[in-house]
């Protein structure tokens, strides 16, 4: 018996070495330091092939007074999982007896169930085209180690404008809006893509740096710099991802009503470390 209790917890602790990150609270999954990109291991993921959305692992976007949530709202109408697939909606408001704002839109993040800091994530998904329309792919601080936004900063995946045929890729910060510090180094990049397709939005997150991805190709690097005020890197802490169908804003402008409904059409969701 005792050899094979020897066994088992020899395999306890080459499965402990060989884990590249620990889980603080439940849900915060925390990459080591050491972090090598070829090794790579799906820790997290959701492909909507349920009948209704994983409350476990993603809660409807409420709205809110940020300029990209003044539409957000739990309403069915904006919200339709089918096919394996989450489509995530802005509408126009036929009932503005119980809501009086003219437009509805569906997000869903991860706040509060499931964080990570540092690794590969990866999204699937397509975006339609609508006059006002603003679907993003981001992330936010969990836990705002460094005060109120945005001295946490904020990392956009993708986000697009009405009908462009090209994604924005930023981060945003302390040191990027109120210091202006927005071209040591470059904090933003455009790419072209095929806005009829689906295509994998992704970040690779590593201790000292930010590499966006489309389809699986590099299409930005944003570093980490020495010799700059420190708020230039809030990116040591953990993040949760949303994912949302925004309408109008100040940067995209005001929706058109007969260009809606407008969706963006999320295949799956993948986390590695």
């Amino acid at each position: 018996m005792s050899k094979y209790i020897f066994i088992i917890c020899a395999i306890i602790l080459v499965s402990c070495k060989n884990t590249s990150y620990k889980i603080a609270d439940g849900y915060k999954y925390i990459q080591k330091d050491s972090i090598n990109s070829k090794d790579w291991k799906l820790v997290w993921k959701d492909d909507f092939e349920a009948p209704t959305l994983d409350t476990t692992k993603w809660t409807k976007i409420p709205k809110n007074n940020a300029d990209w949530g003044n539409y957000m709202s739990s309403d069915p109408r904006c919200f339709d999982i089918s096919d394996g697939k989450i489509y995530l909606k802005g509408i126009v408001n036929k009932d503005t007896i119980s809501d009086p704002r003219p437009y509805l839109t569906g997000g869903i993040y991860t706040k509060g169930k499931f964080a990570f800091q540092y690794g590969k994530v990866e999204i699937h998904a397509k975006l339609e085209s609508a006059q006002g329309a603003w679907p993003a792919i981001w992330m936010l601080a969990e836990d705002k180690k460094y005060g109120r936004y945005p001295r946490n900063g904020e990392i956009d995946i993708m986000e697009h404008l009405n009908f462009d045929d090209i994604i924005y890729q930023t981060t945003h910060s302390y040191y990027t809006l109120e210091l202006k510090q927005s071209s040591n180094p470059p904090h933003s990049k455009t790419s072209k893509f095929d806005k009829e397709a689906f295509n994998t939005f992704g970040l690779e997150w590593f201790p000292d740096k930010l590499v966006f991805t489309l389809n699986g190709k590099e299409t930005f690097t944003y570093p980490r710099v020495k010799d700059v005020d420190k708020s230039q890197w809030p990116y040591n802490q953990p993040f949760y991802l949303l994912i949302d169908q925004q309408l109008e804003g100040s940067w995209v402008g005001k929706a058109n009503p007969d260009d809606l409904p407008v969706q963006m059409i999320i295949d799956w969701v993948k986390v590695y470390q």
